[in-house]
């Protein structure tokens, strides 16, 4: 049995002369992100390994989540402006050690995934957090796998 844990980046601002890549965390996107890593980390929701859209704003979050958890964490250029396909191919390239993995990642791709994997729709808000229990051993069978939402959070409601 695996874990995937969406979390979309915390709230983040918009300097002017700044890149859309290179946007940094508001200051309630840091306040939400160490509050929903904290959050996770108190309700025992397991996270063994972090893979991040490498834009500064998902990076940010995750670092703060790993700063709670200390995993293992790398970068993934397929999470920035990501489409379906590329989270399938994120998980692909999992190492099946890992069996709680949180990813990282931008809107609308990342709540489209979520609801492409989920009976219910949603819609994944900044620092959001959904949880899939997939019922397979190894991360290769995940397209064929059940798979199961746990828990939706919205740092707003937590």
């Amino acid at each position: 049995m695996k874990k995937l844990i969406l979390v979309r980046h915390a709230k983040s601002d918009w300097p002017e002369d700044t890149e859309d890549f290179d946007r940094p965390l508001a200051d309630k996107g840091l306040e939400d992100a160490k509050n929903m890593s904290q959050f996770l980390k108190n309700n025992q929701i397991p996270i063994d390994y972090m893979v991040s859209s490498p834009a500064v704003r998902a990076l940010n979050t995750c670092e703060i989540f790993n700063q709670t958890y200390q995993s293992a964490m790398i970068t993934d250029e397929k999470l920035y402006n990501p489409l379906e396909r590329n989270f399938e191919s994120a998980i692909y390239n999992l190492d099946d050690n890992h069996d709680s993995v949180a990813f990282f990642s931008h809107n609308n791709g990342i709540s489209n995934f979520a609801n492409s994997i989920s009976e219910d729709i949603f819609h994944l808000p900044t620092c959001g957090v959904a949880g899939f229990e997939i019922d397979c051993n190894s991360w290769a069978e995940f397209d064929g796998a059940h798979k199961k939402l746990l828990f939706f959070y919205d740092p707003g409601k937590i």
